[in-house]
């Protein structure tokens, strides 16, 4: 820690609690809200005030303050609990990974265009940003080797305000960087620099240091005295300016952050892309390896692409950078000559053929510079294949080289510590540290059904109160008359059906799908007996102003008599209210188009606090959904539509029918002890069910498993003997490549008349191979059935080669019955590519 600059900010904690500087300036006060209470205790105005920043906290206390806190003995035996418990993760040896056989041969670096891990760092928008800020924190939890690197950007991503009439409007607020918990990365005693050309320019960034538990994160910042007023912005706004700034920021993003890992001396083995944003990191150690190692461009792409893996994360377009050519020219141009490669060969690496015309896409980009590539969650994986199949012409969608890994959330970042202490009297002792272990969770069956409802009864008064001071605060910024500002109490009743849906409000979202029979759903709303009331938040990009215009609906909606107290929207989403919102709702609602989910994990952290879904099947939901209504509800059917509108029709009538027939009659079904009993059993199973397979623990573990591992073994495998297999597969993908148009396929196949499930065609194929190496081509026979797209392979065998053909025989089994067609295919590959796919090259006979 840069202790210089903490006693000079913080010059007045006695050595009693001065070891609240310490835990300030490590996040893992953000995961542990006994050790927030810590700071707010001190004095709650400035807590809330600097919107829960312990660093400011600090600097603002007076000596009042500190000896007020001296003298509660309380307070001391909390202090003393929370430092010990601090000491005692930071120390910890048995972890996981500790655990593992197979370890990385360094840290795992990851690349993140934004993070989120407490609402006073606001260098996050979204999702995105929370899965990445909760990797970090899982990762430190697992004890991985794992570093990340981001952008630090001054101004965030806004501040939301609704006016009078419901739009939104973004206020930037700079940022005091001394009072955020960060340091500056140093080498030789100097403050670091990192160098990027730009159009020219040397722009250069400092490294500031984020200590999340046990790991570090890296971020850039371009703000510095050196550099142009133009320059200096690169790092103010997440996802603001037009595309220039935007691949600006991606440059200082990966290329600056891989010379800032150089700098620091960091031993990577792993190099993790999450999303496109990151892509150029790629390019950099393309470079690197050209001129430290003297290896061709071509070489040096397979050797950076051997150790890199690439996470996709949405389907949607605006999603997927993709830049015109004439823009990479002027700000890639310099690389052609860098890399020693023509125009037409860079720009192939990333080329993605538009109506309107080829376009650089990052997400193409980091596809061919990874060797490794998921989706975030089995459907998205499936619809990513769907999407990227062009790169690989002749493949069926179900072989493209992307895989899954269904997201998860932090758990202990979002679960209430009044279930944390719940569950500390019923689970296991070291609960929190297998929160991905099934078999921990089946002990919430002991807790009282009184106990559980009365817990989660003072999660919702807690959550009410929290949207009931958001709205009077709204209301008297709006000049409001004192009324309307005492009204703000009556919104909400803690004893009603309380519904939430908090997401960012892309119109995909379908935010408004609520409101499709304005009717019905008062109806729903207005019943004596057994009312519904539900909450929202979310911002819209800066530049969506459809999605804006949802806000403003329901924020209409809201005002409407027959809705007003039952429909509240509240400003300024971001993890704070995401906080309150997952942790005191009834019922957490996700209604987005399917398929364009990728995943989503509000419903997750609903989850964990004994909130079920009632989603659409779209994204994790698919994978967390039960079929049998015992851990949450689907909306509509598992398909997708091509009408829109019937989409949304069918996908209204389910949500209100739901509703009405099963989610509010169960709620106030009380048995004669007037215990809530099937509900109490429902929000058990969604903890229960969701709690281990989401979280993010069993996350970054697949990861590991899954991807870090075996990147990391077959890149050290194709790395020895001074490079011999890197070199041999890049030379041997040239040759394949320049010849595979003269490549000829014929084949012939034995049909039976008649035959049952087991038995094999034989499939005879002739290549005329065009030079290329018989050895080095995988034949296959495939059997497909004439209805769908099952497919049955089997690899046949070479047997003679003559005059520049080469012959190919072998077996290939019926899968079923049923009419099927036989065909055969020829792929380039060699026993160390990491996929038969990875040329992308497929002759069919």
């Amino acid at each position: 820690m840069n202790t210089l600059n903490k006693v000079t900010v913080m010059p007045n904690l006695p050595k009693r609690i001065e070891r609240l500087q310490d835990l300030a300036y490590n996040l893992y006060w953000s995961w542990t809200p006994r050790a927030q209470d810590l700071y707010r205790d001190l004095n709650p105005d400035i807590w809330e005030r600097y919107h829960n920043n312990p660093v400011r906290t600090l600097i603002e206390i007076s000596q009042k303050d500190v000896q007020a806190a001296l003298k509660d003995p309380e307070y001391l035996e909390r202090y003393d609990q929370v430092i010990k418990d601090f000491d005692a993760y930071m120390k910890q040896k048995k972890t996981w990974y500790s655990r593992q056989k197979q370890k990385l041969s360094g840290k795992v670096a990851y690349f993140s265009a934004e993070f989120a891990y407490a609402e006073s760092l606001p260098i996050y928008s979204g999702g995105l940003g929370v899965l990445a800020g909760d990797h970090c924190k899982s990762a430190s939890d697992v004890g991985l080797p794992f570093v990340g690197v981001g952008l630090l950007y001054h101004q965030g991503y806004f501040t939301q305000l609704l006016d009078k009439d419901g739009w939104q409007q973004e206020r930037y607020d700079e940022q005091n960087l001394s009072t955020l918990p960060i340091e500056l990365a140093r080498k030789d005693g100097r403050e670091l620099r990192v160098h990027v050309d730009i159009l020219g320019r040397d722009v250069q960034s400092r490294v500031w240091i984020l200590q999340v538990g046990r790991i570090k994160v890296y971020l850039m910042d371009t703000n510095v005295p050196e550099n142009s007023p133009e320059d200096r912005n690169l790092t103010a706004r997440l996802y603001g300016g037009n595309q220039e700034m935007r691949i600006a920021q991606e440059m200082v993003l990966g290329i600056g952050g891989v010379r800032a890992l150089r700098a620091l001396g960091e031993n990577i083995a792993i190099w993790h892309m999450n999303e496109g944003h990151a892509a150029f990191m790629g390019l950099e150690r393309v470079r690197e390896y050209e001129q430290q190692l003297g290896l061709s461009f071509r070489e040096a792409v397979e050797l950076a692409a051997a150790s890199t893996l690439f996470t996709t994360h949405t389907p949607v377009p605006a999603g997927n950078d993709a830049f015109p050519m004439d823009l990479i020219d002027r700000y890639l141009g310099s690389w052609y000559n860098a890399l020693n490669v023509g125009r037409e060969e860079f720009q192939e690496l990333a080329r993605h053929d538009q109506p309107w015309g080829p376009t650089f896409s990052m997400t193409v980009l980091a596809l061919k510079l990874s060797r490794a590539a998921n989706g975030v969650s089995a459907l998205h994986g499936e619809v990513s294949r769907k999407m990227w199949n062009f790169l690989y012409p002749g493949a069926h969608h179900s072989e493209v080289p992307i895989g899954h890994v269904t997201n998860g959330a932090h758990t202990l970042t979002f679960l209430a510590q009044e279930l944390r202490d719940l569950f500390d009297q019923y689970l296991t002792e070291d609960w929190k540290e297998r929160v991905h272990e099934k078999e921990i969770w089946q002990d919430l069956d002991k807790i009282p059904d009184a106990e559980f409802t009365q817990t989660l009864h003072n999660l919702k008064k807690k959550m009410t109160g929290f949207v009931r001071e958001r709205l009077r605060r709204q209301y008297l910024r709006h000049g409001a008359s004192a009324a309307r500002v005492a009204s703000a109490e009556q919104v909400l009743d803690t004893h009603a059906l309380t519904i939430g849906f908090a997401r960012r409000f892309a119109t995909y979202k379908r935010a408004t799908l609520l409101f499709r029979d304005l009717d019905r759903l008062k109806r729903i709303v207005n019943n004596p007996e057994r009312p519904v009331q539900f909450v929202f938040a979310g911002k819209a990009h800066p530049a969506d102003n459809p999605g804006k215009e949802f806000i403003q609906q329901i924020y209409r909606y809201a005002q409407d008599p027959e809705l007003k107290g039952k429909i509240v929207i509240v400003e300024n989403y971001d993890m704070e209210v995401a906080r309150h919102l997952v942790q005191g709702v009834d019922v957490w609602l996700n209604n987005p188009r399917r398929p364009l989910e990728a995943s989503g994990t509000s419903g997750m952290k609903a989850s964990f606090n004994g909130s079920p879904n009632l989603s659409i099947l779209d994204g994790w939901w698919v994978e967390g959904f039960d079929d049998k209504n015992t851990n949450g509800w689907a909306i509509g059917e598992e398909r997708e539509y091509e009408n829109l509108d019937v989409q949304d029709d069918a996908d209204a009538y389910s949500l209100y029918d739901l509703l009405e027939n099963q989610i509010v009659p169960v709620y106030y079904e009380r048995d004669d002890s007037k215990v809530r009993y099937k509900w109490m059993n429902i929000a058990r199973q969604a903890i229960k069910t969701v709690g281990p397979q989401f979280s993010m623990s069993r996350q970054v573990i697949d990861y590991t498993r899954q991807y870090y591992t075996a990147l990391d073994a077959r890149a050290q495998v194709i790395s020895k003997d001074d490079l011999k297999a890197i070199r041999h597969i890049a030379g041997w993908k040239n040759w394949v490549r320049q010849q595979w148009s003269r490549l000829q396929v014929e084949a012939f196949s034995e049909l039976p008349e008649q035959a049952k499930p087991g038995d094999t065609v034989k499939v005879f194929v002739r290549v005329q191979t065009a030079g290329i190496d018989p050895e080095t081509l995988r034949v296959e026979g495939v059997i497909r059935r004439q209805s769908d797209d099952v497919r049955n392979f089997g690899i046949l065998t070479l047997q003679s080669t003559h005059d520049g053909w080469a012959e190919y025989a072998g077996e290939v089994a019926l899968p079923e019955s049923g009419t099927f067609e036989v065909g055969a295919r020829v792929l380039p590959y060699l026993p160390d590519l990491s996929t038969p796919l990875e040329l992308g090259l497929i002759r069919w006979a």
